[in-house]
């Protein structure tokens, strides 16, 4: 009965305060005891209020934030994935603007295709995404904007087989400028242990070779086995051999096998011999500057006569 009577005296207590509210709401605000009424209950409640929508405001806010990093998290990885494909684009771009310049120079039309896969072991070859479709044929030479390649072995519609260039089997015909001898390359080249270097031998015994001397492919007719005028490499060291009758030496290339992207496939060899007009300029040293030094003896102050004495 106690507690029953307590709640009833609280309730009437509330009911009479929310009556004190509504009239207040609606009164005249320009009554002083109604403000101060308002104002009193404002203070009472409003911080219940207040704490409430501070709460509510935290909650949304975290809330936004996620939402917020979660979006510049995908926009960041969007960006990095879009930079990693316009470095590729660029070097790609490098690559074919550097290659046809060489075709150019040589005179020949080539048809672009991109490196999609590598020969596993020994077999040295590359995988192109151009096939018959696309003009490819068994037998053309391919070549980058360093120079040559290789050559065509193999085609599908879509696809086709390079041998390289550098394949222990191949037998390349070549020319030195700027002579003019002919020679033959073999590669890899294993010499000293060294798989990068080709390894030449003059055809001619009067053929006299100096290190530095640049390679390009040989005079052959209808562009087989390699269109003529093509850079192969550079002369990095002769090599003596007991009862060799012409000359041979070591041959880097100019290409680098292991790092192919985009090539070229010769569609229209050269109407004639470019001969050597594809090849690098060889690098010239500077002119040296001597400094001449001069020493120049440290000025002394002169000394003054000491006057004599008078006696």
């Amino acid at each position: 009965m106690r507690n029953a009577r307590r709640t009833r005296v609280v309730l009437a207590a509330l009911l009479s305060v929310a009556v004190i509210l509504i009239v207040a709401s609606y009164a005249d605000g320009s009554n002083s005891v109604l403000r101060h009424v308002r104002s009193a209950t404002g203070s009472v409640f409003g911080g219940a209020e207040r704490a409430a929508s501070a709460v509510g405001r935290f909650f949304s806010r975290s809330g936004s934030d996620s939402s917020q990093v979660t979006s510049l998290q995908k926009q960041m990885l969007r960006l990095r994935a879009q930079l990693s494909q316009a470095e590729v684009s660029k070097t790609d771009s490098a690559q074919l603007h550097a290659m046809l310049l060489l075709a150019g120079a040589d005179q020949v039309k080539v048809m672009a295709a991109s490196v999609i896969a590598v020969g596993q072991g020994y077999q040295q070859t590359v995988a192109l995404d151009a096939g018959s479709l696309d003009g490819a044929r068994v037998g053309q030479t391919v070549l980058n904007g360093q120079g040559l390649v290789g050559k065509i072995t193999a085609v599908t519609g879509t696809t086709s087989t390079v041998q390289l260039a550098n394949a222990s089997s191949i037998v390349i015909g070549v020319a030195v400028a700027p002579s003019g001898e002919l020679g033959w390359v073999t590669g890899p080249g294993r010499t000293a242990g060294r798989a990068d270097v080709m390894h030449l031998q003059m055809l001619s015994s009067a053929a006299v070779l100096q290190v530095g001397d640049q390679l390009v492919t040989g005079p052959s007719p209808s562009g087989q086995p390699y269109v003529p005028g093509v850079p192969v490499g550079v002369i990095t060291k002769l090599v003596s051999k007991n009862g060799a009758l012409t000359e041979a030496a070591d041959v880097r290339p100019y290409v680098d096998y292991t790092a192919l992207s985009v090539v070229g496939i010769v569609i229209t060899p050269p109407a004639q011999n470019p001969r050597f007009a594809g090849v690098p300029p060889l690098p010239h040293p500077g002119p040296t500057v001597t400094v001449t030094v001069t020493a120049r003896p440290s000025a002394r102050p002169s000394s003054a006569p000491t006057p004599a004495a008078v006696p």
